[in-house]
């Protein structure tokens, strides 16, 4: 019998994790061969959720709830979810509503059929002008630098079988980019058709910032293309700037009365420098990733534990650094 493990990252989700658990177990019931564990992660929510999951785990001794200490991100968040699945099938999904749960079979459905993972793929995304603007770059981040098939359509809904997900879990240093880990480890991946569905609620929390650090967060800790593309504009702007000095040696000699203007030499200054600085940016930013790792910045912080076996007030209070479990 196989089991599902369904894994949320939970934020703002106060009013909405309990419709999207009670579909799930809906879902899951219909078909009784699947045993099934529901792991919620409070993201350190600025509402009430942990107080929602904590009754929910009350209620289902299948439902089990983490609460990180600090904001740490959905990747991290789905990190500190995957340590504690025991089951042969993982699936991710969001809090809100927008991923059906009703339809997650569909995933189980396509990844039986020998894939790895699964991706649920949506026709009409039901995200404002801005978020599908992120996805877009996201899309063209991952297929560059980090080896995303072309065409394939990567979501936040999505399944992966437990060697992958004990993969994933080697990584044990800041700044997890499950995308990037689940390329890293396979390309027998798919997509199958879901429908996506409006938020039940509240907006997405997902600001400018917190995607451009997930851009970030993808090209720096999983590829080095950005360096090689450093050292080509350089090698560019070199080549550019030993011609352009011919060109002016040669057309001083041809004519000597023409006058060599500062305004030239000044736009050139100013267009060198400021691509040496985007550059030393560049290669400061994964110098600073490495000092991170290094002095073992954690990937998340548990605060504490809760499941349907132990009430409430008797949650597991941890206070530790989960990044240094080891994943064997």
């Amino acid at each position: 019998m196989n089991k599902l493990s369904f894994v949320i990252p939970c934020y703002g989700s106060e009013t909405t994790i309990g419709t999207v658990t009670a579909e799930l177990i809906a879902a899951v019931e219909k078909r009784p061969q699947y045993e099934y564990e529901i792991i919620l992660v409070n993201d350190c929510s600025p509402d009430n959720v942990w107080d929602s999951i904590c009754k929910l785990a009350q209620k289902n001794p299948r439902i089990t709830g983490i609460n990180l200490a600090k904001n740490f991100g959905q990747h991290a968040a789905l990190m500190a979810g995957y340590r504690q699945c025991t089951g042969d099938f993982l699936i991710s999904l969001d809090d809100d509503g927008q991923t059906p749960a009703l339809e997650f079979f569909s995933l189980v459905d396509k990844l039986l059929e020998g894939y790895d993972v699964v991706y649920a793929s949506y026709e009409h995304k039901m995200h404002n002008a801005f978020r599908n603007f992120g996805t877009w770059m996201n899309e063209r981040m991952t297929e560059s630098l980090i080896g995303k098939p072309k065409g394939l359509k990567v979501t936040s809904y999505f399944i992966m079988r437990r060697f992958i997900a004990d993969e994933i879990l080697r990584y044990q240093n800041a700044y997890p980019y499950i995308e990037g880990l689940i390329f890293r480890a396979t390309s027998n991946i798919a997509n199958v058709p879901i429908t996506h569905h409006s938020r039940l609620t509240g907006s997405s929390g997902y600001t400018f910032k917190k995607l451009l650090s997930l851009w970030f967060n993808g090209f720096t800790a999983f590829s080095v293309k950005p360096l090689r593309i450093a050292t080509f504009c350089g090698t560019a702007c070199a080549f550019t700037g030993f011609a352009y000095g011919l060109y002016v040696v040669i057309r001083k000699l041809v004519d000597p009365t023409i006058e060599m203007g500062w305004s030239s030499i000044i736009a050139s200054i100013f267009l060198l420098g400021g691509l040496i600085l985007v550059m030393l940016g560049l290669i400061g930013e994964y110098i600073g990733r490495i000092y991170i790792s290094i002095n073992s910045a954690p990937q998340y912080t548990v605060r504490e534990m809760v499941s349907g076996q132990t009430p409430p007030d008797a949650s597991l209070t941890e206070d530790l650094t989960v990044k240094h479990k080891d994943s064997d």
